[in-house]
């Protein structure tokens, strides 16, 4: 099923919302620990994708260039002041329903691990990064709905649309993509990808705060670098 991530995904913060209503007592000092949990989680799933690369030439020129232009773009400004757009204007209109699905859509729906999951699931039916991405929003979901409420349960409606909608268009893209150039194409995301699943477990934990959003366009640059090589070498 190509959208078994995106279901998964959308499952898991309906789980964790649910559980939040009960779980409303939690610490901060058990939200941090579990949040660095799930860091070192996601920095080990990062790892585990970035270490098998053949072309680790190609994934260092793509992830500079690809800042470059990220930097240039301002993507992860960009985003950052949609969300405090979309907070201004919708979180404090209804109370605490609106501001919990404001602020917790926010938090799953911007972020590249998404994106990046999305693309696995639409080319090579791989969920694995969506499933880990579930886990995290599940416990992220039980912290929110403990402070803000419900209104982060519905949040999985546009968790799933955004999701699901990248995955169907990367479906779509893949039949015309010869299967052996697939097979290269499919291995780069996911090692570039890794990269930047190891920089959000980073911050995550809070260790450092790289703009991992300014990096996306190094996705679209490897891809160009692989077909070139795979077309002319």
């Amino acid at each position: 099923m190509i959208l078994l991530g995106s279901v998964v995904n959308s499952l898991a913060i309906i789980g964790g919302s649910l559980l939040g209503t009960i779980l409303r007592n939690i610490s901060e000092q058990t939200k941090d620990t579990v949040t660095k949990g799930i860091g070192l989680g996601v920095i080990a799933l990062g790892l585990q994708m970035a270490i098998k690369t053949d072309s680790f030439t190609l994934i260092i020129i793509s992830l500079c260039l690809g800042a470059m232009v990220g930097e240039g773009l301002k993507i992860e400004a960009g985003m950052n002041r949609f969300g405090l757009f979309l907070q201004k204007h919708f979180a404090k209109t209804n109370g605490n329903f609106a501001e919990g699905f404001v602020t917790s859509t926010l938090i799953f729906v911007i972020g590249s691990m998404g994106i990046i999951g999305a693309i696995q699931s639409g080319v090579s039916g791989d969920h694995q990064t969506l499933y880990t991405k579930a886990v995290m929003d599940g416990f992220m979901a039980i912290m929110l709905t403990a402070s803000l409420g419900l209104g982060v349960l519905f949040s999985s409606l546009p968790v799933f649309i955004y999701q699901a909608l990248i995955t169907l268009l990367a479906s779509v893209l893949v039949s015309y993509v010869p299967h052996t150039l697939l097979t290269i194409l499919m291995a780069g995301i996911s090692q570039i990808g890794g990269l930047l699943i190891v920089a959000i477990g980073l911050n995550i934990m809070k260790l450092t705060k790289i703009r991992v959003s300014n990096f996306l366009p190094s996705l679209v640059i490897l891809v160009l670098f692989l077909t070139l090589k795979y077309l002319y070498f």
